[in-house]
């Protein structure tokens, strides 16, 4: 199957883990837990986790799996890897223990280490981003779908629409807010939760994306798909375009999500 004849059960996929994530949601006992490296683990994340991985490997038996709840897979087996499904299974549990809605299912097919399909699913909401790369992307609410693309951001204009992430701020970005501000005096903050900060980037609801604190790959291989296969790119530090399973470890390094390709540049390097 092609990536764009795979969409369609991967967003059913991706809404069947969404259901499970609501009924632990709306419980009483969000079955709160820590990682060794500190970070929470709900019983949410696990439901999902299930929902995905069964649901990907029948679908496609022959292509592995990479969840953020199964990462343990040594990189001697994963540098073979030429196409692999990367899952979060809940992006934002943190925003998820908080209740605020803000949480995402992030669903994406990596080919040769680019995203080349993805599907983020927000369940509150029941929003549903989706992209296959050159086949454009689109965003289902309240059951109507409608295309997307990013929004052109002209030469000289004052007004730039960053958003950023609720949970992760720091003197890295307020230094780079800083500096943009000088070119773009009419600058707009929006903070919000998980990977809908790509996605608002790839709908022409926000301009820029800078994320300059830790994430890792699962935390944005779908809304990268998304946003490129909305008009945008998504760039490392360097200005170019982020690629996946090239290294040992997970981490990504610092990025910018970015709408208009033709002033990116000039944002990441401010």
């Amino acid at each position: 199957m092609t990536s764009s004849e795979m969409l369609p059960a991967v967003v059913a996929l991706c809404r069947q883990a969404g259901a499970a994530i609501l009924t632990i949601y709306h419980s009483g006992d969000l079955g709160v837990s820590r990682k060794q490296d500190e970070s929470p683990l709900t019983a949410a994340d696990m439901a999902a986790h299930q929902v995905l991985v069964s649901g990907l490997q029948a679908l496609t038996p022959d292509v592995p799996v990479l969840s953020e709840e199964s990462a343990a897979v040594p990189w001697s087996e994963r540098q073979r890897w030429s196409r692999y499904w990367l899952v979060d299974p809940l992006d934002g549990t943190k925003e998820f223990i908080k209740r605020n809605g803000e949480f995402t299912v992030n669903v994406a097919l990596i080919e040769a280490g680019v995203p080349v399909l993805g599907v983020v699913y927000v369940p509150v909401l029941d929003w549903c981003y989706a992209g296959v790369q050159g086949a454009g992307a689109h965003v289902e609410k309240a059951g109507l779908t409608a295309s997307i693309h990013v929004a052109p951001l002209p030469v000289h204009q004052p007004r730039l629409r960053v958003v950023a992430s609720r949970s992760h701020g720091g003197e890295q970005l307020e230094a780079w807010l800083a500096r943009v501000e000088r070119d773009y005096p009419q600058l707009e903050l929006l903070s919000i939760g998980s990977s809908l900060k790509i996605c608002l980037v790839a709908e022409g609801k926000a301009d820029i994306y800078p994320r300059l604190a830790p994430t890792c790959e699962w935390d944005t291989a779908a809304a990268q798909a998304v946003l490129e296969a909305a008009g945008g790119l998504l760039v490392d530090p360097n200005g170019k375009p982020y690629r996946y399973n090239c290294k040992q470890e997970l981490l990504n390094p610092h990025f910018f999500a970015v709408g208009d390709q033709d002033t990116a540049l000039a944002l990441v390097f401010a």
